[in-house]
């Protein structure tokens, strides 16, 4: 006899992960414009990437807009539902679809709110991924570029290692996280005079040595 059961807890953080990268394809076309379009996908449950078509990296701004934007969804607690429907009606409906792939007659429509809506036969979560974080942003070949994220626990680990990261940076220069820029820019300006003095100094050497040749 074999009992078989799901593994709630990995399963949903995968379903969060998922959901999260519907969000993100249509946060990255209204970010990037309508010529963005899926190229690849992975979900597991730390994590996710998501390959899509744009032909240049992506700016500091366009990624943080985008990020701002899946927040907000998320925040507004989408409902996430699905409909099973014919394939043309689903197209017509405004469903996306992927390129190249083969239907069959009666597809399954995964709609979330008013702001996505994808042809999809994989596993969501009911309405709340809690939070969404771009970790990396890439290129992988020409016009596709790619990103990672990370999306409820998986947030809040990541902010925990870099918050570890700030207070062993913090104690190594002998301060507080909080006074960690100021103790830089001091140690900067230290280096930068130091360096200066050096400098005079390897120069006067070289003069006095110089005058030791001209004299013998």
């Amino acid at each position: 006899t074999v009992t078989m059961s799901v593994d709630k807890v990995h399963r949903t953080d995968v379903c969060r992960n998922h959901t999260a990268t519907h969000i993100l394809d249509k946060a990255l076309r209204d970010v990037l414009g309508s010529h963005v379009a899926q190229a690849g996908s992975l979900v597991e449950s730390d994590r996710l990437r998501f390959d899509f078509a744009h032909f240049t990296a992506m700016t500091p701004e366009e990624i943080e807009k985008t990020e701002k934007i899946v927040n907000e969804q998320i925040q507004a607690g989408l409902e996430v539902h699905t409909d099973i429907m014919d394939v043309e009606e689903a197209k017509k409906s405004g469903a996306m679809a992927l390129f190249g792939e083969k239907y069959s007659q009666k597809v399954r429509v995964v709609s979330m709110g008013d702001f996505s809506k994808e042809l999809c036969g994989g596993t969501h979560v009911a309405n709340t991924i809690m939070l969404f974080k771009i970790v990396s942003e890439s290129g992988i070949a020409a016009g596709v570029r790619r990103i990672e994220a990370l999306t409820g626990n998986g947030v809040l680990e990541y902010y925990k290692k870099q918050e570890a990261l700030l207070h062993e940076a913090a104690k190594a220069l002998k301060t507080t996280p909080s006074e960690m820029v100021e103790k830089i820019a001091h140690l900067q300006g230290e280096m930068k005079a130091l360096a200066s003095e050096n400098e005079s100094l390897k120069s006067k050497l070289a003069q006095g040595s110089l005058g030791d040749v001209m004299n013998q």
